[in-house]
Parts: C-alpha cells; structure tokens; sequence
C-alpha cells in the first residue's frame, strides 16, 4: 500500500472555481481577490478544471495539449506592469498583446529575465517545442484537425517540418513566450495562495483529445491507423442514464508502447501538472483499471468491451519517480471492487457526491452515513445542475426524503447540503461557487452529453453576500476543518 500524500493529513475545506468563472476569466486580480475569500473563509482548497487550451467548444476537457494552458487565462494587466512592457491599455486580444509584447522583451528585458525565458523553454522543450509547433501548422491549415493536414505534416516528416520551422520561426518563439507568461503568473499566484494557507487542486482527464499536440507527437501511444485516424475509442458502456451509453470519442492508449517507454509520457504529463497544482484529481479513474473500447466505426457506445489497463504498473512507476501521489480518484459510476481496490492501493481519496445520495435506500453509498475519511465529499460537481436547479426539479417523494434525512432547518436548501458537505468525516470537502451563492439551474457550468452553452458561467462580486466568509469560517471551524 502506498502512502497517503501529506495534503491528506488534516480535514479541509475547499470551493470549486474554474478560473474563467472569475469576473475577469483570468489570473489577475479577481484571482487574487479569491485567495483572499478562500483565506478569509477558513477554505484551504481550490479546485478548479484543467487548464488547457480548448477547441471551439470551450470544453477543458478536450484540449489541443495536455500541457500548455490557454492564453485566454493570462492577466493582460499584468503582462503592461512589466518593467519591459509598454503596451495599448485599451488592447483585449492576448494574441495581439502579446505579438506586441514579445518584441518589447526581446528588446529591453533585462539578462535575468531572458535567462529565465530562455531557460524555461529548455526545461519544457519535451512538451512545448511539439505544442507550438502543432498550433502553428494548424493556424496555417486553417485549424483543421492534424489527421486532414497534407500528409508530409501529418506524419511529421523531418524537412517538412524544418522547412515550416524556418519559414515561422519568430511565430514559434512568441507561441513559447505565451506559455512562458503564462506560468510565470501561474507561479506568482500559487505562490500567493501556498503563502495564504491555500492549495490549488487541478484535474487530469485521463484521456486527451484526438486533435492535439499529444497525439500528433506521439501517435504510436495511441489506437490509430497510418493515416492518423483512430481505430478505437473511448467511452462508458449502456447504463440507466444512456440505453447507448457515451461515445467520447479520445483514442485509447496503446499500453504496450508505454509501458516499453517506461511511462515516460505519463512521468512528463504528471511533472507539469505538479508545477502547476497541489493535488489533482484524475477524471475517469476507472480507466486505469479497464477502458471501456468501442470500435471507431460505431455511432453509438453500444458495441464497446471492456479491455483491461495496467493501473498497477503505470502508478508503481509514477510512485518511484514521485514519491507520494497527490491524487484524488473520480471515482464515479459503476466501479469495480477490482477499481476501488486500485484507487485504495495507491492511497487516493474517492468522491462522494451528495446530490446521487437521495430517492433510494438507507444502502446508497452517497450517503453521509456511508462516507469514508479517504474520500472528497461535494454538494455537486461541474457536471451536475447547481444544488438549487437540482432540487427544484425533484419529486415530492425525494424531497421529503431530504427533509426526513436532514431534519427540518431554517437554512436554505443549498446551505443545508453545503453545511452536511463539511460536516462529512470525509478528509475533503468541496463546494462549488454557485452553491455558497445559492444560485439556481441557469448558473450551472455544463450539461454532459450536449456541446452548446457550456463551461460559460461565471459570478460577480457583488452577487456574494456580506456576513458569506464568516458563515463559511464558522462551519469549517465547527466541522474541525480549520488548523486550531
């Protein structure tokens, strides 16, 4: 059995943000501001969603990299405090600030500051070289996916791409400057909440999107054909929500490439990701112990079979060159004993939701009677509607279910579920943002299985009540989820 991470070791609680639901979508002031209200609120946690660059869809968890962030989340305002910068205060578009930025750097930026630029690009060039490249190619293909480029790009032809390099230098070195300012905000805002008594907590989908840097630079870790198309896919199979199931359609792994690689990919993966966060969830955690397959050629998840995957070995690996795993497990669904004996090998935290708890028996596990100390305990997830939309749409039966298990409060109904989150014997508790603010179904951040007006919410200030930090210091307190 592995060791349970250090960030486990004391009750705590958290809010899920993403950070383009802050007022400005960026890591600027707004989210400095809500360090401070996690700080002032007794909340140790913030959980937000991957932080990747996304396709038209806006959706984090279909990225064009497993590794780069979008360049929608850099705080213009800061890049204009920089001692080298002398940029249009009126200009919005990051692309063309930071077109104009570069420049300034490359001219007045003192020799510290080019070092660290140029130093950065060597310790990510295992990532970032491919991922500028990538966009790049794909900018001048109109931003078709890789799989329709000429195929001298496409299979990554060695003159093909050093003819492109020459012509599209200086459009290659500002991709990296972006990503550059990118993780030196990152960094001074981590900083800033680790210096608070606050931890931020990412999300790795388990899967990344067939159009992105990742499978073009790597296609032999992945199910495709000779023309960069997949052969199999991921999913989940039938269940009560889908008689079809879901097609998600990521290509798969091929296994045996990783594991002769010694889980090289998944070494730099995780690396990033621990720059970038405390702790991080991994979405669709079963995975790990077997895929859900469907052959490429199927509309629907109908036809899928379950292939076993080397959980065990990839995370043994990844134990050995990291030490302790600051990982939580989404756990979700229909799991195994075979998935919750890996998730329990390696020490990682389950979650609990409590909007599944109710409508059923005293048996469903979502219930606070049955939650373990090793899990995370949530009112809902980006996933679910808001705990007000969700239960407004109840039957009477399922509420009166909810007012016999909870007794009757003066609270409203979201306070009530974000009362029982922290009162959980669960390690974590999470709320979402739209919970603390009560706020109800038009606020919520996606609907699974649809792709139009999602992952757009965002809040105001001024939609937080007066006395919201002290409620929340008090429960935290109450609920010993405060360092006394």
């Amino acid at each position: 059995m592995s060791q349970q991470a250090a960030v486990f070791n004391r009750r705590r609680g958290g809010v899920l943000l993403h950070i383009t639901s802050l007022p400005s979508g960026t890591i600027g002031a707004d989210a400095y501001r809500f360090v401070d209200f996690l700080s002032e609120s007794g909340m140790t946690i913030w959980q937000m969603l991957p932080l990747g660059p996304t396709h038209s869809d806006q959706s984090p968890y279909q990225c064009l990299s497993a590794h780069a962030a979008s360049n929608k989340l850099i705080c213009l305002d800061h890049i204009g405090l920089q001692d080298w910068a002398d940029l249009d205060p009126f200009e919005s578009d990051v692309e063309n600030v930071i077109k104009v930025a570069y420049p300034q750097f490359e001219q007045r930026a003192s020799d510290q500051q080019k070092t660290e630029f140029a130093t950065f690009c060597q310790h990510q060039a295992d990532w970032l070289d491919d991922y500028v490249l990538f966009c790049e190619i794909r900018e001048s293909q109109q931003n078709q996916a890789w799989f329709e480029w000429p195929e001298a790009l496409r299979k990554r032809d060695e003159a093909a791409l050093s003819s492109f390099k020459g012509v599209y230098q200086q459009a290659l070195t500002i991709r990296k400057f972006e990503q550059f300012l990118f993780f030196q905000q990152w960094k001074a805002l981590k900083q800033y909440a680790n210096n608070k008594g606050v931890l931020l907590f990412g999300d790795m989908p388990i899967f990344v999107a067939h159009d992105s840097a990742d499978v073009w630079a790597n296609s032999t870790l992945f199910t495709l054909d000779e023309q960069g198309q997949s052969t199999r896919v991921a999913g989940v199979p039938p269940d009560y929500f889908s008689d079809t199931g879901q097609r998600w359609g990521n290509p798969l792994y091929q296994w045996p490439e990783h594991e002769q690689q010694d889980y090289l990919w998944w070494q730099q993966r995780l690396t990033t990701q621990l720059v970038l966060f405390d702790l991080i969830r991994i979405d669709h955690f079963r995975g790990f112990e077997a895929c859900w397959e469907i052959p490429a050629n199927c509309e629907t998840a109908i036809d899928g079979y379950w292939v076993k995957a080397p959980g065990e070995a990839l995370f043994d690996k990844l134990v050995s060159v990291f030490g302790e795993l600051p990982l939580v497990a989404e756990d979700l669904g229909i799991i195994t004993t075979e998935v919750t004996a890996l998730r329990e090998k390696y020490a990682m935290p389950g979650m609990k939701i409590l909007q599944f708890a109710f409508g059923g028996g005293a048996d469903n596990p979502y219930l606070p009677h049955h939650h373990q100390s090793d899990s995370v305990a949530y009112t809902g997830t980006h996933d679910n509607d808001t705990t007000l939309g969700w239960y407004q749409a109840l039957d009477d039966q399922t509420k009166n279910h909810i007012t016999d298990y909870f007794g009757r409060s003066n609270e409203d109904i979201a306070w009530q579920f974000n009362r029982i989150a922290l009162q959980s014997v669960a390690q974590l508790a999470v709320l979402p943002m739209q919970d603390i603010l009560a706020l109800d179904g038009t606020h919520r951040m996606n609907v699974p299985g649809t792709t139009e007006g999602n992952w757009a919410w965002s809040f105001e200030w001024d939609q937080l009540e007066q006395d919201t930090s002290e409620r929340l210091k008090h429960l935290n307190a109450l609920y010993g989820r405060t360092e006394s």
